[in-house]
């Protein structure tokens, strides 16, 4: 198995979970337990492009895994 891959997977996945991090903002706890904090907003500026990285950087993520899992 390919060295590079698995240093892939992992710069990814921790790539991945900052990015998820730097989303959780101003949500409070209430937003877990399914209490609406605000009325329904578009993603503007830095928020969208967290977004879009995000879905790109999960679906590199399952590329990855499926590399990986087939050469095992």
């Amino acid at each position: 198995m390919p060295t590079y891959l698995l240093v892939a997977q992992i710069l990814v996945s921790v790539s991945l979970v900052a990015t998820v991090l730097f989303q959780l903002r101003g949500g409070g706890i209430g937003g877990i337990f399914g209490q609406a904090d605000s009325v329904y907003r578009t993603r503007r500026g830095i928020e969208s492009t967290l977004f879009k990285l995000t879905i790109i950087l999960a679906v590199v993520l399952v590329v990855l895994a499926t590399l990986i899992g087939a050469q095992a």
